[in-house]
């Protein structure tokens, strides 16, 4: 191959990078924008005073603007039907502890009553209340989709994500009466140490600007590499 064809090929493929690198900086800034609206939404969302957590006339009108608004509910734990789900947070690896809450109306909420390590995994090892109780926490939806990459293994009992309709299906509840959210329980004070409430990500890394600053600049830098090719092509 010519010499003169071969920088023209090498100045074509700096241009298709240099569009690549572009692209990848302004979907970063896109990404930006969208973190900054999920920190504004959060912000405000916890700054509001709890309400009572929706019951089923209010339940086909959950959504998103609803993510993170403190709620209240009182219940009976259904002990016998809890469920753990894999986490990982700062107390390091271990499960969340999902229980079903009996409300007074008979409806259900899955309350997320915090975190557990491995050796705190079964029941007898930690606290269990049998009496009502009234519950403080953050309203969160449901994970149909995962939040990993390992699905749910219902028939293994393994579960990954807090997917409520799947937990309430392999706990035989029944669906008309299960909430379609679930409820992080906030600390409390009075309570035993297994498990760990209040551990809800409710901050947010943003670093997008940054990334998008490095791709605009690799973008530049090529554009500036496909120009000498350029020039340098019309060379002898």
């Amino acid at each position: 191959m010519r010499p003169g064809k071969r920088q023209l090929l090498l100045a074509m493929l700096l241009l298709v990078l240099t569009f690549g690198f572009t692209a990848l900086g302004v979907w970063q800034l896109e990404r930006r924008t969208w973190k900054l609206a999920l920190i504004a939404q959060v912000e405000a969302q916890l700054a509001r005073p709890p309400v009572s957590a929706p019951g089923r006339a209010h339940w086909p009108d959950i959504g998103s603007q609803h993510v993170y608004q403190p709620v209240k509910l009182t219940g009976q734990f259904l002990h016998g039907k809890e469920t753990l789900v894999q986490a990982m947070t700062r107390h390091g690896s271990g499960y969340w502890v999902l229980t079903p809450l009996a409300r007074p109306d008979g409806s259900l909420v899955l309350v997320n009553r915090g975190f557990v390590d491995p050796a705190h995994r079964l029941p007898h090892t930690r606290h269990a209340p049998e009496e009502p109780v009234l519950v403080s926490g953050l309203l969160r939806l449901t994970e149909p989709h995962g939040r990993t990459l390992q699905p749910n293994r219902p028939a293994q009992d393994r579960w990954y994500s807090r997917d409520v309709a799947a937990i309430g299906a392999a706990r035989g509840l029944p669906a008309a009466e299960l909430a379609p959210y679930f409820v992080d329980a906030l600390p409390d004070p009075n309570a035993a140490p297994w498990p760990i409430a209040g551990l809800t990500v409710t901050r947010f890394r943003n670093a997008h600007l940054g990334y998008a600053l490095t791709w605009f600049a690799l973008a530049l830098m090529t554009l500036g590499a496909g120009w000498i090719a350029i020039v340098n092509r019309r060379r002898p």
